[in-house]
C-alpha cells in the first residue's frame, strides 16, 4: 500500500468541500483530486503545509503509512 492520503475524512471533519479547500489552498480541482484519491505519486511540502494550514490539522492527519503486504511476507 505505502502512504494513504486521508484527505477526505479531514475534508469531512471540517466540513469543507473539495471546491472550498482548492480555493484556500490554490491549488487547481484537479489536482486536488488527484492527491485526495491516493493517486498522487508526490507532494510538495509547501502544498501539505498549505493543505494542513486550511484543515487546522498535522501532516499525520493526512498521510497514514501502510506496510506493503510484500514486504511483510519477506
Amino acid at each position: 500500500m505505502g502512504i494513504i492520503v486521508n484527505l477526505d475524512v479531514m475534508m469531512a471533519k471540517r466540513k469543507m468541500s473539495l471546491t472550498e479547500l482548492s480555493n484556500r489552498v490554490d491549488i487547481t480541482l484537479a489536482n486536488l483530486s488527484i492527491l485526495k484519491n491516493n493517486r498522487a505519486k508526490a507532494v510538495r511540502f509547501s502544498t501539505l503545509s498549505a493543505i494542513c494550514k486550511a484543515l487546522d490539522c498535522q501532516p499525520g492527519d493526512i498521510l497514514e503509512y501502510a506496510p506493503d503486504e510484500e514486504t511483510d511476507a519477506k
